[in-house]
């Protein structure tokens, strides 16, 4: 009988070598140039979501805040609004398109991918803010929550999908390496 360390007792191929320092065993290495790269990427798309959705969010709140939002939920609004609290939703909430919706699609080099899954992420949000209202306040209107998950996904979809595009007409593709 030959001992365990026989290399003719293996079954298999033998194991290949080690992968170099910072790669992963069977992947391409990125080249540092493109991790410095992909980091500005992702802060562009940061800047450009959030300067898309602001954009569009200013436009539909000033718009419809009197004719929509003041009759239907005036009694339950405050007379100012926390600029504290909107600004840290609006700095998470562009973290979480970014990260689910922007950052997929510009690895996969297909905004509509951004704009598909920024959608359904506003349709998420916004559907759990209206459906918890809906379910908790006595005077939610329903047409409110169905407008406002309409606005979500639209909002978030198109802020997501315009970031994907712009941050990739603005970079190049990363350059790989085989690694070995």
């Amino acid at each position: 009988m030959r001992p365990l360390s026989d290399p003719a007792h293996t079954s298999g191929p033998t194991d290949p070598a080690p992968p170099a320092s910072g790669q992963i065993a069977g992947h391409a290495t990125v080249a540092p140039a493109d991790v410095a790269s992909r980091a500005r990427q992702g802060v562009v798309a940061y800047a450009l979501t959030a300067l898309v959705f602001l954009a569009m969010d200013a436009v539909w709140l000033t718009s419809t805040n009197e004719r929509l939002y003041r009759p239907a939920i005036g009694h339950l609004m405050s007379p100012t609004v926390d600029w504290t609290a909107a600004g840290l939703f609006y700095a998470l909430y562009f973290a979480g398109l970014v990260y689910f919706a922007v950052s997929p699609a510009l690895a996969a080099r297909r905004p509509v991918l951004a704009l598909a899954r920024g959608a359904f992420i506003g349709l998420l949000a916004y559907g759990a803010y209206d459906f918890t209202n809906q379910a908790t306040l006595r005077d939610w209107p329903w047409p409110l929550t169905i407008i406002d998950l309409a606005w979500g996904a639209v909002v978030s979809g198109v802020s997501s999908g315009v970031a994907a595009a712009l941050a990739l007409a603005t970079s190049r593709p990363p350059r790989r390496t085989s690694g070995r």
